[in-house]
C-alpha cells in the first residue's frame, strides 16, 4: 500500500541537466508533507508531474556540502 504524501516546490534553484526525454535534474527548495523546506536534488519529468529518487538536505547539511565543494 502506497502512502500519500504532498510536496510544494518553494524555490526552483537550478536545473543541472536535461536528458533526451525532457527529464531534468534539479536542485530545489521543497516542503514535504507541510514540513519545513529542505534542499532537494532529484530528476523531474516535464512540468514536475513525476519524480525520480533523490536526496534531501537540511540547511546544515547543505552548508557542509557547499563548503566541501568550494574547497575542492
Amino acid at each position: 500500500m502506497s502512502q500519500e504524501f504532498s510536496y510544494e516546490i518553494l524555490e526552483e534553484i537550478a536545473v543541472l541537466s536535461e536528458n533526451n526525454k525532457g527529464w531534468t535534474k534539479e536542485l530545489n527548495l521543497i516542503s514535504w508533507n507541510n514540513r519545513p523546506a529542505k534542499f532537494d536534488l532529484r530528476d523531474w519529468a516535464p512540468n514536475h508531474e513525476k519524480m525520480g529518487k533523490g536526496i534531501t538536505l537540511t540547511n546544515e547539511e547543505f552548508a557542509v556540502l557547499k563548503e566541501t565543494l568550494n574547497n575542492m
